[in-house]
């Protein structure tokens, strides 16, 4: 069901399996005269064509960008193998999107036409006085180019605020998709601009805190993101030894509850472990360089910190009309482990947050994991 049918922003989404009755429910929920924007994050288990072709049907002509998730949050909290979408009314929102083809060869060039054609393409759409703008990154989750595209793109925006996600595949790590251009695409990138007068603000949280163990990088397969040795040993075993356990038992689990990160500036940011690689060596979601010192995390109350970050937002900006959040399916992980799912999920319908679960997150041109990552987007009454 939608949120409300006077609100510029609504939300819905579709349990249904067949993609040309969920792209009708969807449609029905965020019907509107002004409707200018879909947003949607699917379950990789619908046959993405055929789903495809039923939203272009549903909406046309109204544009759409989404991708494939490793689990969903729809309006009433986590939901699995669904689909939620998001709709934006003209003119509260005027909103362009581009997709990034050829994702090692993004230069600081193409960034900037794509940000220039952005920026002019929300400007002829008459945005309200006092519009400001935020971007919204999704890249293919399984690429390894996020961090030079992420890069690349800070550098071209010029101070506009950003947050992404990578997209999923329902935790099978085989194959991640984003959509624009009226189809699914992999090693692909879709960049949104939203402009808005409502007031919002880009975040990023996590509940993770530093211990004193630490760990060098001593050699490393940067290509392919995997490390192989840790301290001059080998990388899994290294690791194991840290976190008390043997290495044939280190799992998705055990890695979301033992994180690593490398400190920048004052902030510690993860750099999470996807597995572990018959050589001994460990692959990681983001890019890991030798040399740098990894230290060991700890995980302090998830739910209470994420609560305190949403209520403040909501003081500093007044109620929400949503909250676009970037969740790391290592944290859903962690919560499925601890019997809290369903905690969780009242906790982010109460917070009025959509959006879905990544394989990595995006914050100011960063790529990090184990995060919570988004925009508030007040009401502004």
């Amino acid at each position: 069901m939608p949120d409300a049918p006077a609100e510029a922003i609504r939300t819905a989404f579709s349990a249904s399996a067949d993609p040309a009755r969920a792209a009708r429910e969807l449609a029905e929920a965020l019907e509107s005269p002004a409707l200018g924007f879909v947003l949607f994050f699917c379950s990789a288990d619908y046959p993405l064509a055929a789903l495809g072709e039923a939203l272009e049907a549903a909406f046309a002509p109204v544009p759409l960008a989404g991708c494939t998730t490793a689990g969903e949050i729809t309006p009433e909290g986590y939901g699995r193998g669904c689909i939620v979408a998001i709709g934006f009314d003209r003119p509260d929102f005027a909103i362009a999107c581009a997709r990034v083809e050829d994702l090692e060869g993004f230069a600081l060039p193409r960034a900037q036409r794509l940000v220039d054609g952005l920026l002019a393409d929300c400007r002829r759409q008459a945005p309200p006085e006092g519009a400001r703008p935020f971007v919204l990154t999704l890249l293919d989750g399984l690429s390894s180019s996020e961090e030079q595209v992420l890069a690349t793109l800070e550098a071209a925006l010029g101070g506009i605020a950003s947050f992404g996600g990578s997209a999923g595949d329902d935790n099978r790590l085989h194959h991640t998709h984003v959509y624009a251009d009226g189809a699914f695409h992999s090693a692909s990138a879709v960049v949104v601009m939203v402009t808005s007068r409502r007031p919002f603000e880009v975040f990023t949280t996590h509940h993770l805190r530093p211990r004193r163990e630490k760990l060098v990088v001593t050699a490393v397969d940067r290509a392919r993101r995997r490390v192989l040795e840790l301290n001059a040993a080998p990388a899994a075993e290294e690791y194991a030894r840290l976190v008390g356990r043997p290495v044939t038992a280190l799992d998705a689990g055990v890695f979301a509850r033992h994180p690593l990160a490398v400190r920048i500036g004052e902030g510690h940011y993860v750099r999470s472990i996807q597995g572990v690689d018959d050589d001994g060596g460990l692959r990681f979601y983001c890019a890991v360089e030798k040399g740098i010192v990894l230290t060991a995390m700890r995980p302090a109350p998830m739910l209470e910190e994420l609560d305190d970050v949403l209520a403040d937002l909501a003081r500093r900006l007044g109620p929400a009309s949503l909250v676009l959040g970037c969740d790391c399916f290592l944290r859903r992980l962690e919560l499925e482990a601890d019997g809290r799912l369903a905690d969780a999920s009242r906790l982010l319908a109460r917070a009025r947050v959509v959006g879905f679960n990544t394989y990595g997150e995006q914050h100011q041109g960063m790529h990090i994991n184990q995060t919570f990552t988004g925009v508030a987007i007040a009401t502004g009454d």
